[in-house]
């Protein structure tokens, strides 16, 4: 695609999202991210992509959004990506666009209609298709103005869940939970469940991770990934808690 095409999907985006920055996640509420009216081949337009290659693509007769790492070079954020730091934080948008492209280490893209989630769950469906370094699928969560965030993921290279903090640039692990069987080429879902400062991180149904935050969680939410991984996403789910 052009970069000139780009830059026009991204200034729709921008309109879109500022109307929707001051309305927050409510109590109860379940935005599942529709991905029926999506164009195949084209980068999804329910998420941001920020970092990395992400597009649409179908799967068993339905959209499904695909991070693509075979293509994607380390360090490389995703197209028209001013223009989308511009769209998800207005005027801050350069402090974000600064660490985004400082520190574009790992793929990942974001939700453009939850401006803020706080606390309840998070649920999204993943599909390992390849990828020789890694077979990641994340949620990203409590994403800020700044760039920092956290993600949980899973991995089917790996078979085990991980809770990963980015701050100023740096990842490390917050809670390591191995002995998560996540067989690639078949269906998962992952979840993740906040209240307040308590972390759940859940894989297929079961409970493999617990975890106390410093700092109550607030920010911005989305996929994620990470090397060469080549995956598939479908049905993600947010909904706020009380």
């Amino acid at each position: 695609m052009h970069t000139h095409s780009h830059l026009t999907i991204a200034a729709t985006l921008s309109a879109c999202l500022l109307t929707l920055a001051a309305v927050p996640l409510a109590a109860q509420q379940a935005i599942k991210v529709d991905l029926a009216k999506e164009s195949v081949g084209t980068e999804p337009k329910s998420f941001l992509s920020v970092v990395g290659i992400w597009r649409i693509e179908q799967e068993g007769g339905k959209n499904v959004i695909v991070v693509d790492g075979r293509k994607w070079k380390e360090g490389q954020s995703s197209a028209g990506v001013a223009d989308k730091a511009r769209a998800l934080y207005g005027e801050r948008y350069a402090e974000f666009l600064d660490r985004v492209q400082a520190y574009a280490y790992f793929p990942y893209a974001v939700a453009k209609d939850i401006p803020d989630f706080k606390s309840g769950e998070i649920t999204v469906q993943f599909k390992g298709i390849s990828g020789r370094i890694d077979q990641g699928a994340g949620i990203l969560f409590n994403l800020k103005p700044n760039g920092d965030y956290l993600t949980i993921r899973a991995n089917c290279l790996e078979n085990n869940l991980v809770l990963w903090k980015f701050e100023k640039g740096k990842r490390s692990s917050v809670k390591w939970v191995r002995n998560t069987p996540t067989a690639a080429n078949q269906w998962h879902e992952l979840k993740v469940r906040i209240n307040g400062t308590k972390v759940e991180g859940y894989l297929d149904g079961k409970l493999y991770l617990e975890d106390t935050l410093a700092q109550p969680v607030s920010g911005r939410v989305g996929l994620w990934s990470k090397a060469d991984s080549h995956m598939y996403f479908s049905d993600y789910t947010v909904t706020g808690a009380d």
